[in-house]
Parts: C-alpha cells; structure tokens; sequence
C-alpha cells in the first residue's frame, strides 16, 4: 500500500483520530484506538492487534505495516492529532480486541481494581501486573477507559499481553470464588491483617479508588481485608504504587 499525504485539519482521518483521543464513546463506537510511538506499534505488531491506519511525520521513516493506510503529515499536523504534548512521530489506529468474560478462571492470581479512575494508575497498574505475571485484571465500578490513549500509553505493551474484563463485581467474585481463589480487599475492616502475612499462592487483590478506595460493594465481596504497613505519618499510598506492592507480595 502506497503512501499518502494529508495537509487539511478536515480531513476524515484527522477528525476521527481526533475523536478517538477524545471520547471514549467514539472509540466504542468505532472499535478502534490509538496508539503514540513506534514502540506501541511494535507492541500491537507483535501481539498481532490490526491496524487499520498509521501516520507519520515528515522525515520519519514510514513503519512497515501490512494491510495498513500509510499517511505522512506535517509536524504541525501530528502535534494537532496526537493524544501527547511531545508526540512522538508516528501514531497508530488499531482495531480493539475485546476479551470476553472467561466461563473459567485458569490462573492463579489476579487483581481487581474497582472505580480506579485515573487512566495513567489503570495502565501503569496493568504494566506493573504484566511484569509479576499476574494472570488478569478485573476492571469494575467507574475505572478509566482501558483505551484511553493515556492508559494505553501507560501498559507500555501489557495491553496486548494480558487479559483485562470489564464486569460488575458480583460477576468478578463468583468467577473467583468458583475456582477456590480468596478476594483481598486492600482497606481497614476489623478482620484486618498484615499483607506480609497472607499466602499468596491463590489469591486476588481488590485495589480502590484514588481518594474513597474500596465501594461497599466490593468490601462487601471481599472475604478478608489487608493493609500495608507504613509510617503512621502517612493514611494511604497511591493506588499504583499499592498495587505494585502487593502485586510484587504475590509474585514473591
């Protein structure tokens, strides 16, 4: 497929790339994402994720993408499309793949996060679940879109590698609870106890909200809770770096 060249802001391609940056209805709708840099692209090549269309800079050299559309564009057209503030040259528009609700739970060890809203937390957390080889991640509550492009940016690749449902609670807990595997809330309760004092070996992790943590609901669900001991200056850690903690607890 040849290369071509686009110069106008109106253009289809602009505006609908544009939109998927934006709202995250359009990227339902579509079915489509974005991903910024050469380094997602390669990502999504190798975990063979489709892409439908690839744009690129003025003296970038163009990817290698099968069955793509090339565009090249002007700088001031990428700093116009682009998800970042220092875009990085090439951007992709690939195609979602959704995963579906497993009518089994097969691994070992998961992690819940539930209303976690913040896409960066979302995507660093699933990038932090990728390296400690965390079988899936359940998304419930109001958690950031998986493809917003800041989430997408911040798995680093751990998008494509593993599998992330989004699921109402109760659905999360009897998939759980079917294959043997405790819920951890990460939150004070009276049955509180010492996170380097539970076996990890089959377990889930419940990580809530940067400023309410844990709903009602899915306290509710959690058949003990756990906290991290730190300093009494401090209430609460953020909720990637919990999640990196406790996710590092059950790798260990």
């Amino acid at each position: 497929m040849g290369v071509e060249t686009i110069t106008s802001r109106s253009n289809p391609l602009m505006s609908h790339i544009r939109k998927l940056v934006s709202s995250g209805a359009h990227r339902r709708k579509s079915g489509e994402f974005v991903c910024d840099g050469r380094k997602l692209l390669g990502e999504a090549q190798q975990w063979h994720v489709p892409v439908s269309a690839v744009v690129f800079c003025d003296g970038e050299k163009p990817p290698e993408v099968p069955g793509a559309r090339l565009v090249q564009v002007s700088r001031e057209m990428m700093d116009y499309i682009a998800p970042s503030d220092t875009p990085q040259g090439v951007l992709a528009v690939c195609i979602r793949q959704e995963t579906p609700l497993p009518e089994v739970l097969t691994g070992s060890r998961y992690i819940l996060l539930d209303s976690v809203q913040d896409p960066g937390n979302v995507g660093t957390i699933l990038r932090t679940a990728d390296a400690f080889d965390c079988d899936g991640m359940f998304l419930v509550g109001a958690c950031a879109d998986l493809y917003n492009p800041k989430t997408v940016r911040a798995t680093m690749g751990a998008l494509f590698r593993r599998p992330v449902w989004r699921c109402a609670p109760a659905q999360a807990k009897a998939l759980l609870s079917a294959a043997g595997i405790p819920l951890w809330g990460a939150a004070l309760r009276c049955d509180t106890v010492d996170a380097r004092q539970v076996d990890y070996t089959r377990a889930a992790v419940a990580i809530g909200s940067e400023g309410r943590g844990l709903s009602e609901e899915v306290l509710a669900l959690c058949d003990q809770t756990i906290r991290l001991p730190m300093s009494e200056r401090c209430e609460s850690l953020n909720a990637a770096v919990a999640a990196a903690v406790l996710l590092w607890e059950m790798y260990r």
